[in-house]
This record gives C-alpha cells, sequence and structure tokens, in this order.
C-alpha cells in the first residue's frame, strides 16, 4: 500500500470534484474549490475521520469493498478506479462487460434525483447505489452479501423484503421475481451466478419451487406499483427504467402523479430521507 500516493490521489480528486458534479448545492460560504472532506465521506458512507486519515497518510488499508464505494461515491471512471486499487495495495478488479461498478454518467442521473426513490440495479437485482429517499422506502439494500444482495433471493428467503408491498400484491410479485431470475437465468446458463441463485432457491424455498416449475416468463417490468412505508403508508407509484447496456445495469426510478395522495406522500418520504441522513452523519461507519 502507498499511502502517499493514495493520500494524493485522493485529495487531488475531491478538489477536482464540484458540488454541482455530486447534486450538492455551491452555498454563498464556500471559498474553495471542490468538495469538503466530509461530504466526499457521506457520498462514500464512510466516517470523515476515516477519509480524513486516508488522505493524511495514517489511514489503515482500505477492503476491497471499502474502494468500491469510494470509487462510486468520488465518480471515479474504470481507470481511476484501477488506480485506487493498486494504490491500496490490492489487485484492480477484473474488467468485464458486465461490471458492477457505476459509471460516472449513471451516478450524476442519480444524483440529480435525491429527494426520489431512485437505485442503480444489476441484472439480478444487486443495488449498487440508492438515493436518500430509496434508502428511507427500502432500506441500506448495498449492505447485503452473498446470495442476498440479489432481491429476487431475498424477496423467497428473507420475510422483511416483504414488508415495502402490501400483502395482497405478494403473490403476484412472487410470480414476477420468478420470472425476472428466469430471464437472467436463461441469458447466462446454469453455471452462471444466475444459476446459482436458482440452485438454492429451489432446495430452499417450497414457494419459488412451484413457480419455477409453472415455467412463466415475461418481457417487460410492471410499471405500476404499490409500495408502503410505516411512517406514511401506501403509495401508487410509476416505475420508469433507464438501462446501461454496456455495464448491465437498470436505474430503477419510482415517480407518483402530481396532485394525488401519493404524490403528498411520496413528498413525506423525501422529507423522512433527508432527516435520516442528517442524523446518520454523526455516526457513519468505519
Amino acid at each position: 500500500m502507498d499511502r502517499a500516493q493514495l493520500a494524493d490521489f485522493l485529495r487531488r480528486r475531491r478538489e477536482a470534484l464540484q458540488p454541482e458534479d455530486v447534486g450538492l448545492r455551491r452555498g454563498p460560504r464556500r471559498r474553495t474549490s471542490g468538495l469538503r472532506r466530509e461530504e466526499v465521506a457521506v457520498l462514500c458512507d464512510m466516517s470523515t475521520d476515516y477519509y480524513s486519515r486516508l488522505e493524511q497518510s495514517r489511514g489503515p488499508q482500505p477492503s476491497e469493498q471499502m474502494l468500491a464505494a469510494m470509487a462510486r461515491g468520488m465518480r471515479l471512471s474504470l481507470d481511476e478506479r484501477d488506480h485506487l486499487f493498486r494504490l491500496a495495495g490490492h489487485t484492480a478488479p477484473a474488467r468485464a462487460l458486465r461490471s458492477e461498478h457505476v459509471s460516472p454518467g449513471l451516478m450524476r442521473v442519480l444524483d440529480r434525483l435525491a429527494d426520489t426513490p431512485a437505485q442503480v440495479m444489476t441484472e439480478l437485482g444487486e443495488t449498487l447505489a440508492q438515493t436518500p429517499a430509496a434508502r428511507t422506502l427500502f432500506g441500506d439494500e448495498t449492505r447485503f452479501e452473498g446470495f442476498m444482495r440479489s432481491v429476487g433471493y431475498r424477496w423467497f428467503m428473507d420475510a422483511a423484503a416483504r414488508d415495502v408491498y402490501p400483502h395482497e400484491d405478494h403473490a403476484a410479485l412472487s410470480r414476477a421475481f420468478t420470472a425476472d431470475i428466469r430471464t437472467v437465468y436463461a441469458k447466462y446458463g446454469a453455471r452462471s451466478r444466475a444459476g446459482a441463485i436458482v440452485a438454492a432457491l429451489l432446495a430452499e424455498s417450497p414457494e419459488f419451487a412451484a413457480l419455477w416449475e409453472a415455467h412463466e416468463v415475461r418481457s417487460t417490468h410492471a410499471r405500476e406499483k404499490r409500495l408502503q412505508h410505516p411512517e406514511v403508508g401506501v403509495m401508487d407509484m410509476q416505475c420508469q427504467i433507464l438501462i446501461d447496456p454496456e455495464q448491465g445495469q437498470t436505474l430503477l426510478v419510482l415517480t407518483a402523479t402530481p396532485g394525488t395522495e401519493s404524490y403528498e406522500r411520496l413528498q413525506l418520504l423525501a422529507v423522512i430521507g433527508t432527516q435520516e441522513m442528517s442524523l446518520g452523519d454523526r455516526d457513519q461507519p468505519q
């Protein structure tokens, strides 16, 4: 690990980032260019102290998971991400057509949706980045590991994954998640990660096994969803999807029709998300 070069690279990347690049407002009291350390720390889901120590050449060696979060948070290109990994003493992740690295362009779009539930997901439904409103609604879906990273796997293996949807919609959603998994399975085969998830679900979930046997497929995602939150209630939402064909990722955006009760509840959800984010800044993980 080259602490001095890592510190220099992080500092220069932080100073090159402008508030507008990450969806922040440039306040009247901002006297220097670039972002503050505490702002970068929030973007990277770490404490300000942890990030500051890295910039001061006195921090511990970051894990690969932490480096990936930093690459997304600091809007690094693939070349910059690889450089970051090498400076930290890790081998750069293998490049593939279906990488989990979110492109800076897609992250810029996500930045401008801070008050809207939106998240970047892989084909298997693994969440890579979320807006504050999405975290308020779905929880932090980036924290999961292994098969639990896939929303389809969680749906059948973790009862809490269903809490965000009204109970009367669960049967239809079980069929939809099964069809989504089948689409990816058919694309990549039994020896892929999708194949491993299917094998695990067939062995562990009778509900999934029965639906898999029915062999239902579908080519489009449902555009209308009902979601619920314990503080605001049920909301009728419209689902919009932006696809990044090079990365095999989707940007999922949830909106509500202006003037409706669901729209008012969505606005309240955004306020709750902002409050939770402010409180979380005081206790960021290290």
